[in-house]
């Protein structure tokens, strides 16, 4: 499939091109050719989606619920009608296998049918008060919402916003990632084809830092909703305090997995290996240290180089790829240090550890024994690196598991319930998976604790973040 040119923004119901605007070039990561251009917000632009928010806003918040959810719906189809085309746009501009593209897409206009049916359930509750007399508790969208997403999952994490937040009652502006807005771009597309009243939902690519500053330093954005990298959340974090907008903010993790010695060995790794390699890693909860039982590390470490050694690499729209490119250049040179580092700490390269010749390819990798001292046992990879080190008891698993600032995601693997229930407790973590990887649905919350952010999407939970709560007292 040729891969479309006509990249727009979408502003206040219409779509806009290049018309002498600055253009970013949009890569294939898969061969490093330039395959498009993409048209950059003005500060006119931004301004545009501004003034389009705020005026749709009132009669969006108004719209009888069942009217609303039926244009969620109708764009939840048009995704699912076209997740083919649309998954191919995403794996020429992300790098993900085309099998896993197409089920983002999936992934994507399930949240849009989920939050359709949620909207309906937006229920307040009554208080008991005495006769002749009542209090009621509402729950009312916030305003106008900001969203910027990144290039990882970018059709289903703008989706998982951007549904909850029109479920809601929210008009919003978005801001994508540059690297993927074909495939952004079908989600605006699906919107329109659904028939959403203009200026409720916008769509804007541009300068980061500029884009940011323009549409968070406004008193019209109510909310803003980021996920992306603990620096720049903390950054976003400081602009939105001038004008006290609420935050979610979904800072990525370094996710620790726990492997308890009485676990069914070969099983945990036809389970484990998959996982960590999936989007080459490029998961904020991809499972990254993995901390086993001493008297089976050596054996799970054994398994885990032989089934990574197996992993087939490359263009993901290729027949039989597991594993595709790095989303852009900036990832396999940052890897590549990252692997260094630990070698040079004394780590044991056990596959992988090295570049592709074309492209930004970056082979499955598996240290062993990586000292505490090392980098990557410190910073997220972000990357095809599946990192080891024994453990002794139950104390010095959560010991390690808790060290880090981060509390994203965390996972164990064991056959004993009472261990089980002590992990789940025990390990700070927004999420936690025993005995398999599914945490995150569209009934479900997905949000971290520490320094992996606050907020929770999906869920009723992802939608009461884009609500504010008034209480009426009548007497």
């Amino acid at each position: 499939m040729t891969y479309q040119t006509d990249l727009k923004l979408f502003i206040d119901g219409a779509w806009a091109a290049g018309e002498g605007r600055d253009c970013h070039d949009v890569i294939n990561p898969a061969t490093a050719e330039t395959i498009a251009q993409l048209p950059l917000a003005t500060k006119d632009d931004l301004d545009r989606a501004l003034d389009a928010a705020q005026r749709a806003y009132p009669d969006w918040r108004g719209l009888d619920v069942e009217k609303r959810a039926s244009i969620l719906h109708k764009a939840a189809s048009y995704l699912k009608a076209n997740a083919k085309e649309i998954g191919a746009l995403l794996t020429q501009e992300q790098g993900k296998p085309i099998k896993e593209a197409i089920g983002e897409v999936y992934g994507a206009a399930q949240m849009f049918d989920w939050y359709a049916e949620e909207a309906k359930r937006n229920y307040g509750r009554t208080l008991v008060r005495p006769t002749g007399q009542r209090s009621i508790v509402l729950h009312q969208p916030v305003g106008v919402v900001a969203t910027f997403t990144p290039w990882n999952f970018p059709i289903y994490l703008l989706a998982k916003k951007v549904a909850a937040a029109l479920a809601a009652g929210c008009t919003v502006i978005s801001k994508p990632p540059e690297e993927t807005p074909g495939s952004t771009g079908a989600v605006a597309k699906a919107l329109d084809e659904a028939g959403i009243p203009k200026g409720v939902f916008q769509l804007v690519h541009g300068v980061p830092d500029m884009v940011s500053r323009h549409l968070i330093g406004s008193d019209i954005v109510r909310k803003v909703s980021f996920t992306g990298s603990v620096p720049v959340g903390k950054h976003l974090m400081g602009l939105a305090a001038d004008n006290l907008q609420r935050l979610t903010l979904e800072l990525g993790g370094h996710a620790p997995v726990l492997i308890f010695d009485d676990v069914d060995l070969e099983k945990t790794l036809d389970a484990v290996v998959p996982q960590k390699f999936r989007n080459a890693g490029q998961v904020c909860v991809s499972p990254t240290r993995f901390y086993v039982q001493e008297g089976i590390h050596d054996a799970f470490v054994k398994g885990f180089a032989e089934r990574t050694k197996q992993v087939q690499v490359g263009n993901g729209m290729e027949d039989g790829t597991q594993m595709g490119p790095l989303a852009n250049g900036r990832r396999p040179e940052a890897i590549e240090a990252l692997v260094d580092d630990a070698k040079s700490h004394g780590a044991e390269l056990m596959a992988g550890g090295t570049r592709g010749d074309n492209g930004f390819f970056f082979q499955p990798t598996l240290l062993a024994n990586v000292p505490l001292e090392a980098k990557i046992m410190n910073d997220e990879p972000f990357g095809p690196v599946a990192i080891t080190r024994p453990f002794k008891d139950l104390d010095e698993a959560l010991h390690q598991a808790n060290r880090l600032p981060y509390g994203l995601a965390a996972f164990a693997f064991t056959e004993n319930l009472r261990r089980a229930n002590i992990l789940g407790d025990e390990i700070e973590a927004g999420m936690v998976g025993i005995n398999g990887f599914a945490i995150s649905g569209a009934d479900s919350p997905f949000g971290g604790i520490k320094d992996s952010g606050f907020g929770s999407e999906g869920g009723k939970e992802g939608l009461e973040t884009y609500q504010v709560v008034k209480a009426i007292h009548m007497q």
